[in-house]
């Protein structure tokens, strides 16, 4: 067990109306390079809260390149005011269907994974992560690697994966999804008999990516029975345009969707993480997307050579940068146990992608309702 922190308080959760707005409450940063159970805490791209033993569950996008690709279990105590403690309880290592721990790139590119989110299901009591695979094209080697979605048990054996439909297969040309731009975010329905998976950027098929201007950037998000694992729904989703211009002119800019929330009522909160070269922080958006009247997607291919009709639509409940606060690599959040008020928390990780420019912050937020 490793303690970063002090003291403080924490309750179960339970399972309200959709948010109509967050109130920022605290951010906590984790400390750089903090280390626990000969791992480097870092990378933490998606968090999950497990109300039975009072534990959030964070995972790691290491793709064993420090240590094997795995998660953490952590116990967070706090109050109506502040984040005071962050206690980290386990390192588990991710497993192969062998039992093995996964391989880093300079050993085996092809089995090398991605990790990017975290869920967990109370009534099987079983974790779902998902990894964004690999598209590395050049003339000499390239790595084709289709992403994919895993059931494990808390231990970190595998249990199970899901087919996905073939529009989700890498290619080497320029054909279904983008590099790092796949698997980002996941979410379970109240009822856990769904689990919603979300694109980071648009398939070459669906449309460019986000710019500095608005254009037609179609994300999809994936309905799957979770029983089956069958593909059920498809819907498209509009990314908002990037919300500052690189710094120089033509550099590196991206907006896309790191993590998605099941929030009741069938609808979902939606994050928008945008970066601009030449601006340190990241611009963060929540919103909240309707399911109920939005058209499946599903046997359309291309959404370039036939336009939806009618799109997820989506409202903005913040921009973290109007709180006048530091917002980094945000790219998880989670519900979590209510405030001694009543109200219900949610929960925002930020991954530091082991750069010592960058925060793992944890971010705290009353829920309105």
């Amino acid at each position: 067990m490793a303690i970063v922190g002090s003291c403080g308080t924490a309750k179960k959760t339970m399972q309200l109306n959709p948010p109509t707005s967050l109130k920022l409450i605290d951010v906590y940063t984790i400390p750089h390079d903090f280390r626990f159970k000969e791992t480097t805490v870092g990378g933490l791209s998606g968090i999950d809260y497990d109300a039975g033993s009072n534990s959030f569950y964070t995972i790691s996008d290491d793709r064993s390149e420090r240590q094997p690709a795995r998660y953490y279990r952590i116990n967070i105590a706090y109050s109506e005011k502040r984040i005071d403690t962050v206690i980290f309880q386990e390192a588990i290592n991710l497993l192969q269907p062998n039992g093995k721990t996964y391989p880093a790139v300079k050993e085996n590119p092809s089995l090398t994974p991605d990790p990017e989110s975290i869920r967990y299901n109370p009534k099987t009591k079983e974790l779902v992560w998902t990894s964004e695979g690999e598209r590395l094209i050049n003339a000499k080697d390239s790595i084709i690697q289709d992403p994919a979605i895993y059931f494990i048990h808390p231990s970190g054996k595998h249990i199970r994966t899901f087919d996905l439909p073939s529009g989700l297969q890498m290619q080497k040309t320029e054909n279904g999804p983008r590099r790092n731009g796949v698997l980002e975010g996941a979410s379970f329905s109240p009822d856990y008999k769904k689990l919603y998976v979300s694109l980071e950027e648009p398939r070459y098929e669906d449309g460019p990516q986000a710019a500095a201007v608005a254009n037609d950037a179609w994300v999809r998000i994936y309905s799957f029975n979770t029983g089956n694992g069958k593909n059920e729904a498809q819907y498209a989703y509009k990314l908002d345009p990037v919300a500052y211009a690189p710094n120089p002119a033509g550099s590196f800019m991206v907006n896309g969707i790191p993590d998605i929330l099941s929030a009741g009522d069938n609808k979902l909160l939606v994050m928008e993480r945008s970066f601009s070269t030449g601006r340190l922080a990241c611009t963060i958006k929540i919103f909240l997307v309707d399911l109920n009247e939005a058209q499946d997607i599903k046997e359309i291919t291309s959404l370039i050579q036939q336009p939806v009709l009618k799109p997820l639509q989506k409202k903005l409940l913040l921009n973290l940068d109007e709180l006048g606060i530091y917002t980094d690599n945000v790219e998880g959040m989670s519900f979590g146990p209510t405030l001694p008020n009543g109200k219900r928390t949610l929960w925002m990780i930020a991954d530091n992608n082991f750069s010592p420019l960058e925060k793992t912050q944890l971010f705290l937020f009353e829920v309105n309702e």
